[in-house]
């Protein structure tokens, strides 16, 4: 082995245990019986109590069902508005306004989240005071602050797909008589199905991990599960934190393999049409 592959992959040992060693000692203390999460119990450990508690913690039960009802939301229509915004980049390349739009679409990638926060803020109590609505926040207006951020991200992705995409399948299908709203539905929307995924994905992480811009935008009784976990920590890291992270480490795990597999069912079925 020559001093360079050596030195490289001591690097990326490094690498891999300053970032999976501290989410792994997570993991084996949520199996932990004692109250102190620093402390592993030799006489009883290890156990599940705290997994069952955590299914009995309404506080934490309510936060997580109001996060999934908002990611689902926000990376839905993110990817419907990102899917639009990035089609329309990358299919016209000349229009008036075109820079004005393609600043606006990314300035969200590199905007503080609390200047977007507080913007979001002071926009719904204008609205509120000048035409009643929002009738306060909540989960509403907690979809829409996600949406401004998490679309972009979704913009960027599908224009970078659409701009190594062949039209010349595009152009074959509108020769033999498609229309242009069936060519993107039944041509172009199944290629880049891979890339609109990946958006919908990255929306759903952004806005389930949100806490900053949720701050802003929530109101009494819609607090995320960010904003839970935050606010248990500060007083104190709770047994039922580490059981939380490791079920939620297992569905973004088993969401990231689905993820995947559906990618590469996706792309050996777009060469099968084109071979």
């Amino acid at each position: 082995m020559s001093r360079r592959s050596a030195f490289v992959i001591t690097c990326l040992a490094f690498g891999y245990a300053f970032l999976y060693v501290p989410i792994a000692s997570m993991v084996v203390y949520s199996f932990n019986a004692s109250q102190l999460v620093t402390v592993w119990d030799h006489a009883h450990s290890p156990t599940l109590k705290w997994f069952g508690a955590l299914l009995h913690d309404q506080e934490i039960l309510g936060a997580a069902w109001i996060s999934l009802k908002v990611a689902v939301a926000n990376a839905t229509g993110s990817v419907i508005l990102g899917t639009l915004a990035g089609y329309g980049l990358a299919r016209f390349p000349r229009f008036r306004g075109r820079f004005a739009f393609t600043a606006m679409t990314t300035a969200p990638l590199v905007m503080p989240e609390v200047i977007t926060g507080l913007s979001l803020l002071l926009l719904f109590v204008t609205l509120e005071q000048t035409i009643g609505w929002p009738a306060g926040r909540g989960i509403g207006t907690m979809i829409i602050g996600h949406m401004t951020f998490s679309m972009a991200y979704v913009t960027v992705v599908v224009q970078s797909r659409l701009a190594t995409f062949d039209r010349s399948v595009e152009e074959a299908a509108m020769d033999l008589g498609a229309r242009p709203v069936k060519v993107f539905f039944v041509i172009t929307l199944p290629i880049i199905f891979p890339a609109v995924l990946a958006g919908w994905l990255l929306a759903f992480t952004l806005s389930w991990d949100d806490l900053v811009i949720s701050s802003f935008t929530a109101g009494p009784g819609s607090n995320t599960l960010p904003m839970v976990v935050f606010s248990m920590v500060r007083l104190g890291v709770n047994p039922e934190i580490n059981a939380l992270a490791t079920l939620t480490i297992t569905a973004v795990t088993i969401l990231a393999v689905g993820a995947t597999w559906l990618t590469a069912r996706a792309r050996r079925h777009a060469a099968s049409a084109a071979a």
